[in-house]
């Protein structure tokens, strides 16, 4: 990418096919990484399917917790890309500014750590309460509890990812993302399974290796981080233990937004999960293996909408209007595209990837696998709105408007994706199909709603456009 500074302002691209490239040099890697971070997902599902439907079942509602901490943090975490981005376009010189939101976003990863523990403890009551099966509840909150230690790592790591990106080093980030989910794996054959004299430990060994990768995943971050010549002059690591509470409220503030944002997206998708536990657990473990796929297909969009992120907060650090259409356009262009290339197979190959998920051999969980098989090709509907979603979500957060968008997804998902989801499952013959016309319902809604929000945003005069 060539990026000329005649003055302390990044000059960007000015055609479509410069900010093309720039885009793809940074959000191929991104989108990879996302893909592989998400495998050991995937990994953790298709070992885990291999033990029973039970176990499959305390996976998914023990993840709905899981997940719900997760987002919760990523506020803080996500607010780092338009800080970081914001403060490069603005003096492409900047250092201090770039250490100071770093570091406090990393203080939040940990200071988290306790309230992650305390609400962990409570997963076999909240479950039961949420009418899912005792014994399946009981055994999630043993899950959750040894995946617990690695979260703080595993949130610290995205941070340092955001600030990577926004000083375009991605590929690097992408190897190392590659190597600790080589390690989760490797860990899970041996602790799901007991190889090499390891003790089967089934779905807690699943936890556990989970865990360990995570903290791999943080201490090789940080040593490239030291190593690496453009990232080591940030200096982040300078005063690590000094606290910057102005630098952490101004996170906080522009972080709660995206958590809740975040958490109303997430939470829909999460409650598909306990609907249909609600139905059954045979259709609960069908829904969770066909939204694992679903989640690994979304991957590839939200990196490449990351990176998107990066290009137009830069754009309007610079005060580039011109290139923050540009960076809009081809980000929900490659986002659309990317998603076609999961979205296509799921739809017309249903039984093939289901059966990646299952021992055909056993007859306990052929009717799970059934369920997938009808499942795919409704999840596969929904892809494309979720990947323009996504992209427009990304996008509106680069330029720092997060409130907005709070709104626009509160409403789409909770006021449309949730009643139609849990109106159609539990109250009709359509059953738990019902929950995936309710989220695409929920996705098409924020589709309509975020577009028009980043239209309007995007709008304005344009500036006049220095030639590189």
């Amino acid at each position: 990418m060539s990026e000329i500074a005649t003055s302390t302002k990044t000059i960007l691209p000015n055609s479509w096919g410069g900010e093309m490239r720039a885009l793809l040099t940074i959000g191929i890697p991104m989108a990879l990484a996302q893909l592989v971070q998400f495998s050991p997902y995937v990994a953790d599902t298709l070992m885990i399917g291999r033990i029973g439907p039970e176990e499959i079942a305390a996976a998914a509602i023990g993840s709905v917790l899981y997940f719900l901490l997760w987002m919760l943090a990523m506020g803080p975490i996500a607010a780092v890309t338009p800080l970081v981005s914001q403060a490069l376009g603005r003096n492409k010189n900047e250092r201090r500014d770039v250490r100071r939101t770093v570091r406090m976003s990393v203080w939040t990863c940990f200071l988290l750590f306790p309230f992650v523990v305390a609400l962990l403890l409570m997963t076999e009551p909240i479950m039961i309460l949420a009418g899912q099966d005792p014994q399946v509840a009981a055994l999630a909150q043993s899950y959750v509890l040894v995946l617990a230690p690695g979260l703080p790592f595993t949130l610290a790591v995205m941070s340092f990812r955001n600030f990577l990106a926004a000083i375009e080093r991605t590929m690097v980030p992408f190897l190392l993302i590659a190597s600790s989910a080589l390690v989760n794996i490797a860990l899970n054959w041996v602790l799901i399974f007991g190889n090499l004299g390891a003790p089967e430990l089934g779905l807690i060994g699943a936890g556990i290796a989970s865990s360990i990768a995570c903290v791999y995943s943080f201490f090789v971050f940080v040593i490239y981080i030291k190593w690496d010549r453009r990232a080591r002059d940030f200096d982040l690591f300078s005063n690590l233990w000094k606290p910057d509470w102005e630098r952490m409220r101004g996170l906080l503030t522009l972080g709660w937004p995206i958590s809740v944002t975040v958490i109303f997206e997430g939470m829909l998708f999460n409650a598909g999960v306990l609907i249909a536990g609600a139905v059954g657990v045979i259709e609960q473990g069908g829904f969770q293996i066909a939204l694992n796929v679903a989640s690994l297909a979304f991957m590839m969009p939200y990196g490449l909408s990351m990176a998107g992120s990066v290009r137009i907060g830069l754009a309007r650090g610079a005060e580039n209007k011109l290139a923050e259409r540009r960076a809009a356009t081809t980000t929900i262009l490659a986002s659309v595209l990317a998603i076609g290339i999961f979205a296509l197979p799921v739809a017309l190959t249903p039984e093939w990837v289901a059966s990646l998920y299952f021992n055909m051999d056993s007859a306990e969980t052929r009717p799970v696998f059934d369920y997938v098989v009808i499942f795919l090709p409704l999840a596969a509907g929904f892809m494309f709105f979720d990947a323009v979603q996504v992209a427009a979500n990304q996008l509106l957060r680069g330029l720092a408007d997060v409130k907005w968008p709070m709104i626009i997804t509160g409403i789409s998902y909770w006021a449309v994706g949730f009643p139609i989801a849990y109106a159609t499952a539990l109250y009709t013959d359509i059953g738990a199909k019902g929950i995936w016309y309710g989220l695409t319902a929920g996705l098409i809604a924020a589709f309509i709603g975020l577009g028009i929000r980043l239209w309007l945003q995007l709008r304005g005069p344009n500036p006049p456009e220095t030639a590189p």
